[in-house]
């Protein structure tokens, strides 16, 4: 038994939401998306690729497959656009089946597993990030860095042949919760406060789902937020 929760709020900075997302127990798949490129170009390139994902997962695909498929959809969309401004999204992918789950993601959207604690699953293809895994950067200063939006890996800029997707699978236990979200949420809540929402069974997903947009929101919700919640009972 899956149960989810979900929600996005444009947050109070912004006047459009160019993040998307999908929930669906029935297919298993979940996924936070959160586009880039303004002009309404953000919008397109997230729901675009949640589209494509969604359909090649439900055409019998791997989510591996699934988002090679939505990015190469992406790039093609993009070069047939007569408009010359970037169009990009981040991903962050969720597929549960009766013996277990597999994850994919590329760009800083965040995918946590809930198991007596909150551990990121994910990494985030950032110019901080790279830093701090060469050393060259103390984590604790990563939250804080001016060039901490600047992505490395992002569907419709990275071309195929450089696109690196995170990917990791396992067993999919009962009591074991997952967390989805776009960098909104991250940037304004950290994950100690994340983690004691997330940890609160007697409220159910959607309400936690619900708490953690106004914890974004009531921290100044500087950029869209997307929030998915799903528990393995």
């Amino acid at each position: 038994m899956i149960e989810f929760g979900h929600g996005t709020h444009v947050g109070l900075r912004r006047t459009r939401n160019e993040d998307t997302y999908y929930a669906d127990a029935s297919l298993g798949l979940f996924l936070v998306a959160d586009g880039m490129g303004g002009h309404q170009h953000g919008e397109v390139a997230s729901a675009l690729v949640r589209d494509a994902v969604v359909d090649l997962v439900t055409r019998g695909h791997s989510l591996i497959e699934a988002v090679h498929g939505a990015a190469e959809r992406l790039l093609a969309h993009t070069r047939h656009s007569l408009d010359i401004l970037p169009m990009g999204t981040t991903i962050a992918a969720l597929r549960t089946s009766s013996d277990g789950y597999e994850v994919a993601w590329v760009g800083d959207s965040r995918i946590y597993m809930w198991k007596r604690e909150l551990r990121q699953i994910s990494h985030d293809h950032s110019l901080v990030q790279a830093l701090v895994e060469a050393g060259q950067l103390d984590p604790a200063q990563a939250s804080q860095h001016p060039q901490r939006n600047v992505l490395t890996q992002a569907l419709g800029v990275t071309t195929t042949e450089q696109l690196h997707i995170g990917m990791a699978r396992g067993p999919l236990e009962p009591g074991m919760g997952f967390l989805l979200c776009s960098d909104g949420l991250t940037e304004d809540v950290d994950d100690a406060s994340i983690a004691r929402t997330v940890a609160r069974t007697d409220l159910a997903a959607q309400e936690c789902v619900d708490q953690l947009l106004l914890s974004a929101l009531d921290s100044g919700g500087d950029d869209n937020i997307s929030v998915i919640i799903v528990r393995s009972c």
